[in-house]
């Protein structure tokens, strides 16, 4: 499966090549390639561990608060007595703002710094999260307080991904990439069973009220020891003149963006990326009505845990055996194309097979499978935007992001107008 472009040999002005670079490429800064042949421009081997941990924990986080109105939507349904159309409108509005900031979190990141985006961000809705239930409260009208609180929601967290593929470009060694994304990317795993479990015991013991308060707090305080520990105290200050300062790469963005995403490279990893995310998603939001459905008798933690303890280990394995087949000598392209391969071909394979006559366990091992070898697009797609455009890879993956979440925005309110027009008729 042909992912992306053999571009090591290609002279072309919008693409940055890892292997050699013509002297009329546009899309890569003077500057950039500097800082890539100075050593002090990326992080050291033991810094960049400690960042892998802390931006860990951030996704993590991220995933706690974003999880946190989903896990209590039925709580505050019942509170407020809101119908299922408007719990969906509540849930639903976290994604049309979260794609509203995808490309601009990006662009900010290559410019001033994806670790000061990450921070900033991550205060702001750390602290919408732990003031959602006063925000409940005071306001006279719930449904529309708890709608805002989650467009917002998702206007702050929308710039994460960006802004952790901008750092990533701009600090960790191509050898490396593929590691600490697959290890970041599992933190929204990982913060998802968090979230699910003492969440969930949390809603039971404490009411909704303690699940923002408690994930929203954590956001915070980890947003301040990164500002501490991490940046030394420096002021995450981002001002119109270091946006405007991008040098070549302001350029870039005027001048070369059309160029750059008509390339046929560039062009596949848009659709690839759309293509895992969506598949994805829709196994994400739809197999636990399969597994009700298919076997009822099931126990829902079986499903609704395994498949996310079997992806954890295996991001971190794909992100180890990429960077580690890397380091042998392997094509840099080649490693992508494998690793999205084992996400989307291999993957598939598992897919097909919950559609044949199975017995519960061998659907739970289809499905982990299938959720496990899907992590591999984190060594892959995801990854490759940083080789194919570094100078601008937060833009370049804000768009990626943005292009899959209105994607499955317009699927879905063409299921629902598709269901409103059969009623109808």
């Amino acid at each position: 499966m042909a992912v992306t472009q053999k571009y090591g040999k290609i002279h072309s002005p919008d693409l940055v090549c890892h292997k050699e670079i013509h002297p009329s490429d546009k899309i890569a800064a003077a500057g950039s390639y500097k800082k890539r042949a100075e050593s002090s421009a990326y992080w050291s081997r033991p810094l960049a561990r400690v960042w892998t941990v802390v931006l860990l924990l951030g996704t993590c986080l991220l995933y706690c608060a974003r999880v946190a109105m989903p896990i209590c939507a039925v709580s505050l349904a019942e509170k407020f007595s809101w119908s299922k159309k408007e719990s969906g409108m509540v849930l639903g509005s976290f994604f049309w703002g979260y794609c509203f900031t995808q490309v601009f979190g990006g662009y900010v990141s290559d410019r001033v710094g994806g670790e000061k985006v990450l921070l900033l961000s991550a205060a702001a809705w750390g602290s919408l999260t732990a003031f959602t239930p006063i925000l409940a409260h005071i306001c006279s009208q719930p449904i529309f307080s708890m709608t805002l609180s989650r467009f917002l929601m998702g206007l702050l967290q929308g710039v994460h991904y960006p802004s952790l593929a901008s750092l990533c470009s701009q600090k960790v060694v191509e050898s490396e990439r593929g590691f600490l994304m697959s290890t970041v990317s599992s933190g929204s795993y990982l913060g998802t069973l968090v979230i699910g479990g003492a969440g969930s015991l949390m809603l039971e013991l404490y009411g909704w009220e303690s699940v923002f308060y408690i994930s929203g707090i954590l956001a915070v305080l980890w947003a301040y020891c990164m500002w501490k520990c991490m940046l030394k105290g420096q002021g995450p200050i981002i001002t119109l003149e270091s946006l405007g300062s991008g040098g070549s790469q302001s350029k870039l963005s005027k001048r070369h963006w059309l160029r750059l995403l008509k390339q046929p490279a560039v062009c596949a990893v848009i659709i690839t990326h759309l293509c895992s995310a969506s598949t994805f998603f829709t196994l994400l939001s739809w197999l636990p009505t399969f597994f009700r459905d298919t076997f009822p008798d099931s126990k829902g933690w079986i499903f609704n845990v395994i498949p996310w303890l079997v992806a954890i280990p295996s991001s971190l394995f794909s992100g180890c055996l990429s960077d580690h087949l890397i380091s042998q000598g392997y094509d840099t392209t080649s490693v992508r194309k494998l690793m999205q391969f084992f996400s989307m071909g291999v993957c598939s394979v598992f897919t097909l097979l919950l559609c044949g006559q199975t017995t519960f366990p061998w659907a739970v091992a289809f499905v982990s499978s299938t959720m496990g070898l899907a992590t591999f697009s984190h060594s892959g797609v995801s990854v490759n935007v940083q080789d194919l455009a570094p100078s601008c890879a937060g833009a370049l993956f804000g768009e990626l992001n943005q292009t899959w979440v209105i994607f499955i925005g317009l699927n879905r309110l063409f299921l629902h107008l598709s269901a409103f027009l059969w009623q109808a008729s």
